[in-house]
């Protein structure tokens, strides 16, 4: 019986605790991947990767970044210029999990153009979010994060069975409404 009990302690602590991550380690990750010179080579690094693992549970706490100025030594060639921080983590939430383009950013891409050979789609809009306002960007993306509209946003590539689609259906939905609860 103390097993099962110790048993469901442990697992009630690593469920709450185990998928939470901090805002210094994801500084950490992004201050990492800054490092790099190509915009096209920051889905290949290790952190990267990492916080694509931590999946969509950390865009709430990435979003946060957004407006950091910080400059970087990462160049876009697609808008020939240095990327800063808060333009990393932006690309970073993109590849966590796909940003209704045209709703965050009020920028309808009808040709369907983006940066040539970049798989960062985010990137091809940073001008546009730079020049409407960081924090008005800031502000569309939580309003999409805490939307009802996002329980139901998949992206359309997807190697996720339906059963693990549900899934991560009911997290969300879940995660939503204590967002919402907490206004």
């Amino acid at each position: 019986m103390k097993k099962i009990r110790l048993t469901l302690i442990i697992a009630v602590l690593i469920s709450s605790f185990g998928f939470s991550q901090s805002k210094s380690e994801i500084e950490n990750l992004l201050d990492g991947i800054s490092k790099i010179e190509n915009s096209k080579e920051i889905i290949k690094t290790e952190q990267a990767e990492k916080l694509i693992e931590y999946g969509w549970r950390i865009l709430p706490t990435l979003a946060e970044f957004f407006t950091d100025q910080t400059l970087t030594k990462i160049k876009s060639e697609c808008n020939n210029r240095i990327l800063n921080k808060g333009e990393i983590a932006i690309i970073m939430a993109d590849r966590i999990e796909g940003m209704p383009y045209a709703r965050v950013t009020g920028i309808q891409n009808c040709t369907l153009t983006f940066c040539e050979k970049n798989a960062n789609l985010i990137e091809y809009y940073l001008p546009f979010i730079e020049r409407d306002g960081i924090e008005k960007f800031q502000k569309k993306y939580m309003e999409w994060l805490e939307s009802d509209d996002r329980i139901d946003w998949t992206p359309l590539l997807t190697d996720k069975t339906k059963k693990e689609r549900r899934k991560i259906m009911r997290e969300r939905k879940k995660t939503i409404r204590e967002m919402q609860n907490k206004k």
